[in-house]
């Protein structure tokens, strides 16, 4: 029933757009004008494209209301477990750190190897981070 609902409302969305689209508005609109008599000439188009466009309006928001109000009222007394993941097999173990000042992966040329850490009490340059491999 929701989905069917569901189907409802998307038809009562493209009709609530197509009816605006062919109203005419300032620019023209869609509409190539109508007969000059009946329902149709320009006053009764109007017409009838006004009171069908507050008709949609009123059918679509009751419509989202009522399938909101449906949707949150849908319980389900069990838990869907389709997704559920599979228990890990076992920990990783840690991975080694590197010590404080040691340049990642080698170094700028690739495969030079990581300068010694700097003394606690040393100064350290003002520019002290190390360039990117290019």
């Amino acid at each position: 029933m929701f989905t069917f609902l569901l189907v409802v409302q998307a038809i009562i969305a493209a009709l609530l757009v197509t009816v605006i689209l062919l109203q005419k508005s300032e620019g023209g609109g869609l509409t190539t004008g109508g007969s000059p008599s009946g329902l149709m000439s320009a006053r009764g188009a109007a017409d009838f494209l006004t009171r069908s466009t507050a008709i949609l309006a009123t059918l679509f928001i009751a419509m989202s209301i009522f399938l909101a109000v449906l949707a949150a009222t849908r319980h389900s007394s069990e838990i869907d477990t389709t997704l559920q993941r599979a228990p890990a097999a076992a920990a990783p173990a840690a991975l080694p750190t590197a010590a404080p000042g040691a340049v990642p992966f080698g170094g700028a040329q690739g495969n030079a190897t990581a300068p010694a850490a700097a003394p606690a009490n040393a100064a350290a340059p003002a520019n002290s981070q190390v360039p990117l491999a290019q």
